[in-house]
């Protein structure tokens, strides 16, 4: 049992919008109305406690990351024999608004029920549900269904049998996982010929995304990034730079990557990444979810 892990994803604008109603008799929200409720305004009462109430969801749901709220915000309608309460929560951040934005929704309602319940035995919360939300996934996320992807492990020792290929592995079941079809598994030793001829390979084959671990630091030995650049037509310098901007959050030592991505033709980008199975997962969930949009930018197909 623990919290989903959301280190690895970026920050960004983030909004969910939840609504709910609490049905009560008309004789009660005329009450409300005129202010007749003992207990004082449930309007007011009950949009302080929304605010409060998403402020403090991290405290109530378990599996709830403490995430800054930007904005909540509460507004009431008052109807004949209900009261609907819509709030909106923003922030920037590395996951969603949703449970915030319910909570809030659900706080407000039952302040009203416990501002009432001298009155009116008879209330009923209904209908409390997510009606908007963005900056998820689900706003630009694709995964790559109808794509061809190769993986090609660039080291001496695994090329040798030395040691085993874990990343290059837990690569090929991530874009499994992402839909990818993997038509090509390649270990090679770190020549620059050699990884030119894998990669002119997946060329051949079609192949729309060909994921490289592997010789990207500073070791006199580590020459995929000089390889790609022989046969690269277009960089692709927001990948790259996002492999060592995530990188970073975890080791300074990510500062020291020269991960390079680029598209050897339109038909065909390649991101290469460092050789470690952390590097591995962090990066392609990140960015994974872009390639299918960036090769359609790239065949000319537009935004």
């Amino acid at each position: 049992m623990k919290m989903i892990d959301v280190g690895w994803k970026f920050e960004n604008l983030r909004t969910a919008k939840a609504v709910g109603r609490i049905r009560l008799s008309p004789e009660t929200v005329k009450k409300i109305k005129e202010g007749k409720i003992e207990k004082g305004d449930v309007l007011s009462a009950s949009k302080l406690a929304g605010i409060i109430g998403a402020k403090k969801t991290p405290e109530l749901m378990p599996f709830c990351h403490p995430i800054p709220l930007d904005v909540v915000s509460v507004e009431a309608n008052l109807g004949e024999d209900f009261i609907e309460f819509e709030v909106e929560v923003k922030g920037v951040w590395r996951t969603g608004y949703e449970v915030e934005a319910m909570v809030g929704v659900m706080t407000a309602l039952i302040n009203v029920f416990d501002m009432c319940k001298a009155v009116d035995n008879g209330m009923v919360i209904e209908e409390v549900k997510i009606v908007e939300k963005s900056g998820g996934k689900s706003d630009w996320a694709e995964d790559l269904e109808g794509l061809k992807c190769a993986v090609i492990t660039v080291s001496d020792s695994a090329s040798k049998g030395l040691r085993e290929d874990e990343s290059g592995k837990l690569a090929i079941e991530i874009l499994k996982k992402y839909k990818g079809e993997v038509v090509l598994y390649k270990i090679v030793p770190d020549e620059k010929e050699e990884i030119k001829k894998t990669l002119k390979e997946c060329k051949e084959k079609k192949v729309n995304l060909v994921i490289t671990t592997g010789g990207t630091g500073f070791g006199p030995r580590d020459v995929t990034p000089e390889a790609l650049s022989e046969l690269e037509e277009k960089s692709a310098p927001g990948f790259e730079e996002a492999v060592r901007i995530l990188g970073v959050k975890f080791t300074p030592k990510s500062l020291m990557s020269r991960s390079k991505a680029c598209f050897i033709d339109k038909e065909c980008l390649v991101i290469s990444l460092p050789g470690s199975k952390k590097a591995v997962v962090q990066n392609l969930n990140m960015l994974l979810p872009l390639v299918k949009h960036a090769i359609r930018m790239a065949r000319g197909e537009g935004h």
